[in-house]
């Protein structure tokens, strides 16, 4: 993913609340790994979930990018939801036991990234 160059926190522009920043994009797969514990969701929902907790400006495309990659790291499966009422059908995605385990390491790292942060709003001011 194409991070965008230094400064990007001084700029002044309208645009700035649009951009996503490399802390946002760190975010993406734990968030993604957290929500399917809870419960089974499709790309959109997950888009829509990750929006609520702060996490945006995402494209849809890296979501499911991340669900493709985490698929083939037998984190998550899918099911075809084929309610005719929905629409076309949607891949519903849920957490496997790999992924569980994947989410406990993330878990620990975001631990360890909370004390980091919290240091450094303090030194901050």
């Amino acid at each position: 993913m194409p991070r965008h160059k230094r400064g990007w926190a001084i700029e002044e522009t309208t645009q700035h609340h649009k951009r996503r920043t490399p802390l946002t994009v760190a975010l993406i797969e734990p968030a993604i790994l957290i929500l399917l514990q809870e419960k089974a969701l499709h790309g959109y929902a997950l888009k829509d979930a990750l929006f609520r907790l702060g996490i945006y400006p995402i494209h849809p495309s890296v979501v499911y990018r991340t669900l493709k990659q985490m698929e083939l790291l037998e984190w998550v499966v899918f099911t075809w939801d084929t309610d005719a009422g929905q629409g076309p059908p949607r891949k519903i995605f849920s957490l496997t036991e790999m992924g569980e385990k994947a989410l406990e390491v993330w878990k620990n790292e975001l631990e360890k990234s909370r004390n980091s942060i919290e240091q450094l709003l303090s030194l901050a001011g």
